[in-house]
């Protein structure tokens, strides 16, 4: 079974999610069946790759009054999975790289461990994910070769894959992230709670050409 992966680095949704689907991967009783891919999804492609106001303050100018009590939602349920959302610290940027890096971590097998660090380097850390020179030290931390890290840094290697990832992206109606999108089904939400993932896997592995469930 495949499930793919939309995601952005800039999404603390896409952070509780890929928390919450690793414990459900971890109850998942053919665990060893389920093929995980991340998938490219960029929330601002518009962006640039200097850090401007933080992400409380763009919530700020999309909610209004009601920004404060969605961001301490957004950390509270975050803290729950174990994890630190530091919205006052974190800057959104281009994240075109970041996925190149992705790309590249996935062909060694190491995606995963690219992706969580990406994640923890800009909602924990607040380090501007575009700059390549915090790009290689992360690529380097998830395991990857340095060498090689500055090479794609340095080139428009994966490039071509992430924008296929956009066009996947289209073609499967995602307007938002994260998404999974099982053996090629309709896409559905990644952020639900862990419990509810594994009944979706569990049910896809076992029943593989039932109609999507839950989804």
């Amino acid at each position: 079974m495949k499930v793919e992966i939309y995601a952005d680095v800039l999404c603390p949704w896409c952070y509780i999610g890929k928390r919450r689907l690793t414990t459900a991967l971890e109850m998942v009783t053919d665990r060893d069946k389920v093929e995980i891919v991340w998938r490219s999804y960029e929330l601002a492609p518009e962006e640039g790759r200097v850090p401007g106001p933080t992400a409380a303050e763009a919530m700020a100018g999309w909610w209004g009054d009601q920004a404060p009590a969605r961001v301490a939602r957004i950390q509270a349920l975050g803290a729950a999975e174990g994890l630190e959302l530091n919205l006052h610290l974190a800057r959104p940027v281009n994240t075109f790289d970041a996925h190149r890096l992705c790309h590249l971590a996935a062909e060694h097998g190491q995606a995963d461990q690219m992706m969580e660090r990406l994640l923890r380097a800009y909602h924990a850390e607040g380090l501007n994910v575009a700059d390549p020179q915090v790009l290689q030290r992360l690529g380097a931390e998830a395991g990857l070769d340095a060498d090689r890290v500055g090479a794609v840094l340095a080139g428009d290697d994966y490039a071509e894959a992430v924008r296929a990832d956009r066009r996947r992206a289209a073609e499967h109606r995602i307007t938002g992230v994260p998404s999974l999108v099982i053996d090629g089904r309709p896409p559905i939400s990644g952020v639900q709670p862990a419990a509810e993932l594994r009944r979706l896997l569990e049910h896809r592995l076992t029943s593989p050409h039932d109609a999507p469930a839950g989804g």
